[in-house]
């Protein structure tokens, strides 16, 4: 069944109002994008948010597991052209256009709802590399689907994008730390706690003494090592591209430098940076001219 271009366009106005709705840093930066970019990444964002609030949904993980499936399958109606009745705000004959249009691998959205159905069941990461897989999940697969909008050159790119997208995973796994261990989620791997001789219940009772820095300073260092790998995407990416790519990217390092500078602040509540800062970074990545990377 073809879906109407007024349905289309409606679905890329709910997209739209779901981005504003979040008020966040990253839909900010889609005004440094051309009309046809800046829909295609509200209708992603939104997807992405909607897929998020299945997962968050404060009932039974039975009934967030099921939601997430009827999600999955309406995701794949869409693909070929068939639009399911579900609840909720219409964005998938946005989302569906948006792949189409820009040749995005529907992949990766599937990716990123298997990332947060580990959520539902996952709650200690015992090593790096299973952290890893599941913040390509969450965060790459969200990369990957973005650089398809922004236009790039050279497979090289998609290996850039991955690994952006596990630096700012990381941040967001640092600075929610407190918040995580809460409801009993526990990301830092469990070897990483052993080597610096530090428990689950050391970071449920917010002890945060040498122990602690040791631990943190190798995470920032880790998280820190992935946005220099990653930021080699800058010059494989149009030039539109570039500035939001370029505004997220200093954006969650300025996080991560405030976590390394603070780390006890992330028992006082979540860690953000200041408006002032936030002004400083959107005026350097909007009007002053673009860096190179060899």
């Amino acid at each position: 069944m073809n879906v109407s271009r007024d349905a289309i366009e409606a679905s890329y106005v709910a997209c739209r109002r779901v981005s504003r709705r979040a008020r966040s840093n990253f839909c900010a930066a889609f005004l440094l994008l051309p009309r046809a970019k800046r829909r295609a990444m509200e209708a992603l964002y939104a997807f992405m948010r909607h897929t998020d609030d299945l997962a968050d949904d404060p009932e039974s993980a039975h009934t967030r597991r099921g939601a997430l499936v009827q999600w999955r399958t309406a995701l794949e109606h869409a693909l070929i052209g068939r639009f399911d009745d579900h609840e909720g705000p219409n964005l998938l004959p946005a989302v569906a256009d948006t792949i189409k249009r820009f040749h995005i691998p529907p992949e990766h959205f599937h990716a990123a709802i298997d990332g947060v159905e580990m959520d539902l069941t996952k709650r200690r990461y015992e090593t790096f590399d299973e952290l890893r897989h599941y913040c390509e999940r969450v965060a790459s697969a969200v990369g990957l689907a973005c650089i398809h909008i922004w236009e790039f050159h050279g497979r090289q790119a998609l290996e850039s994008a991955r690994k952006s997208g596990i630096a700012m995973q990381l941040t967001n796994i640092l600075r929610d730390l407190c918040e995580d261990a809460r409801q009993n989620r526990v990301y830092l791997p469990l070897e990483d706690l052993r080597q610096c001789d530090y428990s689950v219940d050391d970071l449920l009772a917010g002890v945060a003494d040498a122990r602690f820095h040791r631990l943190l300073a190798m995470e920032v260092a880790r998280a820190e090592q992935f946005y220099c790998e990653g930021v080699q995407l800058m010059d494989r990416l149009e030039h539109d591209g570039r500035r939001i790519f370029g505004m997220m990217m200093a954006t969650y390092r300025a996080l991560l430098e405030k976590i390394a500078r603070r780390p006890d602040d992330i028992f006082r509540g979540r860690i953000r940076i200041s408006r002032p800062k936030k002004l400083l970074i959107a005026a350097r990545w909007t009007l002053l001219p673009l860096p190179r990377y060899p």
